[in-house]
């Protein structure tokens, strides 16, 4: 569906039905996410009380992702939206935009973050990188943001987005304790990571990793030839031992990038593949962002111990 027809079927739905969204009623509170790792947090707190819809699935890249005829129902109906913000969704931006301005509830999760903590970047539209959810700490922010706003929409199932929010902040802890305890055994020196996009420096900034990727921050960016060649050339400066291909980015950029390498006389491998902008199956341990985080940590360490 093309951009301009979809914002003519927003307008016509929101002329026809032009009000705030509230649940008064006794149904479920209506919630759609957009990113897996939102979809994720948001199941952990509202659990049963809410009635949750994620817009992207595994493997799905938020920065290309265009919503079809079937999402702007789905964000139509939808007592609130909860988004990442930051530009993630870059191809979302201006429908967040009608949606507000027809007081419809649209929360970015990137508020939750004070601009502090956040990286900017002066190659990127926001200023700022969107991948806030690789550092467990900003996670917990986040977590506890949701809780908050879910209380004030639903105030009846307040006690158990308590109770379900304090049982998932307690499980983040110990993520937390767990990830230190594994990275903590690989020399800080030894601390590399090479990607097929920039979605990991608020990793590298918790865990001391120096970080690289192959395209910016947004994977609508394109990795140039001098790009790959520039960075063969540190991975052999930096002894780098292991490169990682991403589940939502082609692979091709990476296996570019160890061609490069061996043109140069040099060998490098390819480390595995993380989740970076998308959560794994549901069905497997990757597919919920603890699952994924441990998984990400454990393969990173393997490969570069």
């Amino acid at each position: 569906m093309k951009l301009h027809t979809l914002f003519l079927a927003l307008s016509l739905v929101f002329i026809n039905s032009c009000k705030e969204k509230t649940n008064t009623s006794g149904a479920k509170l209506r919630v759609v996410t957009t990113t897996s790792m939102i979809t994720d947090l948001v199941k952990q707190i509202g659990g049963d009380a809410i009635q949750l819809e994620g817009l992207m699935g595994s493997g799905v890249d938020p920065h290309l992702y265009k919503a079809s005829e079937g999402d702007v129902s789905k964000l139509v109906d939808a007592d609130v939206i909860f988004y990442n913000g930051l530009h993630l969704e870059g191809k979302l931006v201006e429908v967040f935009e009608k949606m507000q301005q027809r007081n419809n509830k649209t929360i970015a999760i990137g508020e939750a973050i004070d601009k502090k903590e956040l990286i900017g970047s002066e190659y990127f539209a926001s200023n700022y990188d969107p991948h806030i959810w690789f550092s467990v700490e900003n996670w917990i922010e986040v977590t506890k943001f949701v809780t908050e706003k879910l209380k004030a929409i639903d105030p009846k199932n307040e006690a158990i987005f308590e109770t379900n929010s304090a049982a998932y902040l307690s499980k983040l802890q110990a993520l937390e304790q767990r990830l230190l305890k594994t990275i903590a055994t690989l020399p800080v020196e030894q601390r590399i990571l090479v990607t097929a996009h920039d979605a990991f420096s608020y990793f590298g900034k918790a865990y001391q990793f120096e970080v690289v990727g192959l395209q910016g921050l947004s994977t609508a960016t394109e990795a140039g030839v001098q790009d790959v060649q520039n960075i063969a050339k540190f991975i052999i400066d930096k002894k780098v031992k292991a490169i990682f291909v991403e589940s939502s980015v082609p692979k091709r950029t990476i296996e570019a990038l160890q061609a490069a390498v061996r043109s140069k006389g040099s060998e490098v491998t390819i480390g595995g593949t993380l989740f970076s902008d998308a959560l794994g199956n549901p069905e497997t341990n990757e597919g919920n962002y603890i699952g994924m985080f441990e998984y990400n940590v454990n393969t990173i360490i393997d490969a570069l111990r």
